[in-house]
């Protein structure tokens, strides 16, 4: 949750744990966040709230994501539903703000900004991460994020969900943000001059995104520095291969899924029916800050993986069972299996990594994951479908009545990544101490 750049993805991912913030980094980034009151009006119903920076996570949630998958319609008349915000009070009280504004506030205004910072404010009201408004420009980022291409700087960022804070996860060798010089680790402090923190992840994403050969103006916090680092990242088209793969020492099989897009189921049966050929006799599948995304290519992954059973359903407000998704008997996988993953494995990725291990079909290897059990579903607010608000709607279920929200997955060998490698943009198989730990579990169970 891009969030290639990528938010993750649900941590969205686009949303991300909070212990892959370890404190100050030079800077305080996190320590200005802005709150206000915004009054106005919005084509004759009016909305007033608090406007608070800070719980927004991701990616792509990085939830790119557990979304658009609507639940049961409850009943909105029903006085359990709420009581109701709209009061004839509460609508003059708007007015009352909006003309105050017009008499007697100094500066200029933006009628429109109003608009948008309100009903951004009462969604904020919720105190979800994972539910935002979209006003149009984010709303074609986020529509955007799934596709696969886009004009970029090409790296993975994630959100801490209680402080706001964004940090660079990966920046994708090659990619307009690696040529530029950004590590895994750098805070994300200001873009094009404007702080931040705080600010919903694909608000960001959709600032760090433009025209290509444009730049975008980033401002980074990184350990050991004294002051701010700054860097002028070209936007190119960034085309994300969402499944890498290669065939290692012993016959074992690397297989690594960055994010779950329309086009990774393609590639992920692609990849692994070519390891196939080359005579695989193991398979690591790297889950590692994959911060989740479109639940049918999960599923998809999933159904050609596993034996038959029952890998995922959701359950709304009322408590209706819903989506539910099952393998058939017709399974791929018959070779041993371990799977990496991290703090920054999240959402969708975590569906897939804990039906392996549910299913016991492989070994999950690495540090407890991030724990997103939730999913949300975007809805348009207006005629022209161009602004939407996106909503948590349901809890969701893996193999064995299994939810992991706030908990994650346990992996069954932990071992945690060195600290010298997990500041390097780019790692050797040799200094990828976790990886290495995979293939030594995938290798004596090969026969």
């Amino acid at each position: 949750m891009e969030e290639k750049i990528e938010k993750e993805k649900d941590g969205t991912p686009g949303e991300t744990a909070g212990e892959m913030i370890s404190g100050e980094k030079g800077k305080n980034p996190g320590g200005s966040f802005r709150m206000g009151f915004i009054g106005g009006f919005l084509t004759g119903l009016l909305f007033l709230a608090v406007l608070a920076g800070g719980a927004a996570l991701g990616r792509y949630i990085a939830q790119r994501k557990l979304e658009n998958q609507s639940p049961p319609v409850v009943n909105t008349e029903d006085p359990a539903a709420g009581e109701g915000v709209l009061t004839e009070e509460f609508l003059q009280e708007i007015n009352t703000v909006y003309r105050q504004i017009c008499q007697y506030f100094l500066y200029d205004f933006d009628d429109k900004a109003l608009q948008d910072r309100m009903l951004q404010g009462m969604v904020a009201a919720l105190d979800d991460p994972y539910s935002v408004y979209y006003n149009e420009s984010a709303l074609e980022s986020f529509t955007s994020q799934t596709e696969g291409e886009y004009y970029g700087i090409g790296c993975v960022v994630n959100q801490n969900r209680e402080t706001g804070v964004i940090t660079i996860v990966k920046p994708y060798a090659g990619s307009p943000s690696f040529e530029a010089g950004l590590l895994p680790g750098d805070i994300l402090y200001a873009v094009n001059g404007r702080e931040v923190t705080g600010t919903d992840l694909d608000q960001v994403v959709a600032m760090i995104k433009g025209d290509e050969g444009s730049t975008v103006k980033l401002s980074v916090v990184r350990e050991g520095e004294e002051d701010y680092l700054e860097f002028d990242v070209e936007r190119r088209q960034v085309v994300v291969n969402t499944v890498e793969y290669q065939m290692l020492p012993d016959n074992i099989g690397y297989l690594a899924v960055s994010s779950f897009d329309g086009v990774t189921p393609g590639q992920f049966k692609e990849a692994f029916e070519a390891l196939k050929a080359q005579g695989m006799k193991g398979l690591v599948i790297d889950m590692r800050n994959n911060g989740g995304g479109l639940l049918t290519a999960v599923e998809e992954m999933l159904d050609y993986m596993l034996p038959e059973g029952l890998i995922f359903y959701a359950r709304d407000k009322a408590g209706n069972k819903y989506l539910e998704y099952s393998s058939d008997a017709e399974a791929a996988l018959d070779v041993p299996l371990a799977v990496l993953v991290n703090g920054n494995t999240a959402s969708a990725a975590e569906v897939f990594s804990g039906n392996v291990q549910e299913f016991g079909v492989g070994t999950l290897v690495g540090t407890t994951t991030f724990g997103k059990g939730i999913m949300q579903n975007t809805y348009t607010t207006n005629i022209r479908g161009t602004r939407a608000v996106k909503l948590t709607v349901a809890d969701y279920y893996i193999h064995g009545d299994r939810n992991i929200h706030k908990i994650g997955l346990t992996p069954d060998v932990a071992v945690e990544l060195s600290e010298e490698a997990a500041k390097q943009a780019v790692l050797s198989l040799e200094e990828d101490n976790q990886l290495q730990e995979a293939l030594r579990v995938v290798r004596e169970q090969i026969h």
